[in-house]
This record gives C-alpha cells, sequence and structure tokens, in this order.
C-alpha cells in the first residue's frame, strides 16, 4: 500500500496539478494539508472520478486537512484532542481497511510557530504535548498506526541546506526539536530516516528568493510510524520533481510503501 502526504496550499490553486501528481503516482491513500477549503466547497468529484473516498476537516482560506483513500474508510475524527476551543482544521484520523488488516492514519498540519517566542509558539508547542497525548493513547490500543504531514519541524541540521538561517525559526528552535524527538521516544520510527540518511533531502523549497532554483530547502513533511507499522515498511521517498512543474505548491509529496 502506498501513502502518501501532500501539503498542496491550497486546492482552487493545486486543482490541475494535484490530480496530474494522482494519476501519476497512483497512492492508495493521501494524506493532505492546507486544503484552505470548508468542506461543502472541497471538489470533491475530481477524486471520486478516481476511485478515492473522500473525508476532509475544512476550513475557510486557512489550514484544512483531508484524505483521499481507494480503501474503505471507517471511524474517521476530525480534531486532535485536548484542547475542546482550539477550532483550527489541523488533524484528521481515520481506519483504513486492507484485505488482511487495519491501519489508523492520521494526517496533521502542526502549527509553525512563528514569531518565536511569542503566543503562536507557545500553541506550537501545546499543540505537540496533544499529539504526544494522542500518539500514547494511539499507542495503548495497539493497532498499527501512522502520524504524517507537514510538522513544520526540521529534526536536524542536515535537514536544512543552510540551517544557519533558521536558528531563531519556530521549525528550528531547541523547544520544537525537543518535543519531535520526545515523539519519537516513544517508539516511532521516522520513516524516511530509517530508509535514507544523509543531506540534500528536501520536501519544502519558499517561493521566495530562488530557493527553488538553488536548492534551498527544507525537510519538515515526515511520517512518524508505530512499532508494528514500521515492521511493514518498504520504502519512503520524496517526490521532488514535482516542485518545478507548473503551478506547484511549496511542498512535494512524501510516501511510504507498507507492506499491507
Amino acid at each position: 500500500m502506498k501513502i502518501a502526504t501532500f501539503n498542496i496550499n491550497g486546492i482552487k490553486a493545486r486543482a490541475e496539478a494535484l490530480p496530474a501528481w494522482l494519476d501519476e503516482a497512483q497512492p492508495d491513500v493521501v494524506l493532505l494539508q492546507e486544503i484552505k477549503s470548508v468542506d461543502e466547497n472541497f471538489p470533491r468529484e475530481l477524486f471520486e472520478d478516481r476511485g478515492y473516498n473522500v473525508e476532509t476537516h475544512g476550513q475557510k482560506s486557512f489550514n484544512g486537512v483531508a484524505i483521499l483513500s481507494k480503501h474503505p474508510l471507517e471511524d474517521v475524527t476530525r480534531g486532535l484532542p485536548g484542547d475542546d476551543e482550539d477550532e483550527q482544521a489541523r488533524w484528521i484520523e481515520a481506519t483504513v481497511m486492507g484485505e488482511r488488516d487495519a491501519l489508523r492514519v492520521c494526517g496533521l498540519y502542526l502549527p509553525n510557530g512563528n514569531p518565536a517566542p511569542g503566543p503562536k509558539f507557545d500553541y506550537k508547542l501545546a499543540w505537540m504535548q496533544r499529539l504526544e497525548a494522542r500518539a500514547k493513547a494511539l499507542l495503548a490500543d495497539e493497532m498499527p498506526f501512522l502520524m504524517a504531514g507537514d510538522y513544520n519541524i526540521i529534526p536536524q541540521a542536515e535537514d536544512a541546506a543552510k540551517p544557519e538561517g533558521w536558528r531563531e525559526d519556530a521549525l528550528f528552535r531547541p523547544e520544537s526539536r525537543a518535543a519531535w524527538r520526545r515523539l519519537l521516544n516513544l517508539g516511532l520510527t521516522e520513516a524516511f530516516r530509517a530508509r535514507t540518511h544523509g543531506p540534500g533531502h528536501y520536501s519544502f523549497w519558499d517561493y521566495q528568493a530562488g530557493a527553488w532554483n538553488r536548492n534551498n530547502g527544507i525537510r519538515i513533511d515526515h511520517f512518524l510510524l508505530s512499532p508494528t507499522c514500521a515492521d511493514m515498511l518498504r520504502d519512503c521517498q520524496i517526490d521532488r520533481d514535482v516542485r518545478g512543474r507548473d503551478k506547484p505548491s511549496d511542498h512535494v509529496p512524501v510516501w511510504v510503501d507498507l507492506d499491507f
């Protein structure tokens, strides 16, 4: 089973590029971030016509996450537990029903947190505490699961072309990376680094200052796998070339291949 995560930076802006990539890559499940659309305006037919079941958790003009799946989806929930007053659409999860087993998939768009320090950074760290609590609960359930999406976290210096430029940024501050390590220390596996080592691998290039042409990128789109899900991992890759196509998102797809 091929499962992808892709921050599309607006479904309207990517109305041609996203279906083209789906037709080429043929993922079984896709976790989308920044759809920037309310649920009723999401163009479901673009994906249903391609055989996908569609579940969204939208928000007008900002944020928004979705799941596209060629397999049945059950027990869909929206919103990260732990704060009933949080109205930002950043979390969706569902159970994907395979032929042999079931897999819980969680799509997330973690807060950026800038400027840091400040209220937005406090919200980011609090959100990550809730994420850690949700991961613990999922581990206790013992169903295989993954949490994937735009984490807005640069885990290590090698995950940025110019790490010195990010030292005071919320994506790379010590507090953010410490929260990331706490997730890993629960026993989760970071899929890409389980397969590929070394610098030069990025999933985001800013639209400004020729970042793509100069390969001034960062790696912030990640898959975290539970132990039983990690046992299924066959591959994890970044579809880097998508960034160089017409009307691209500033992110590119990242995908895992699971023996599921």
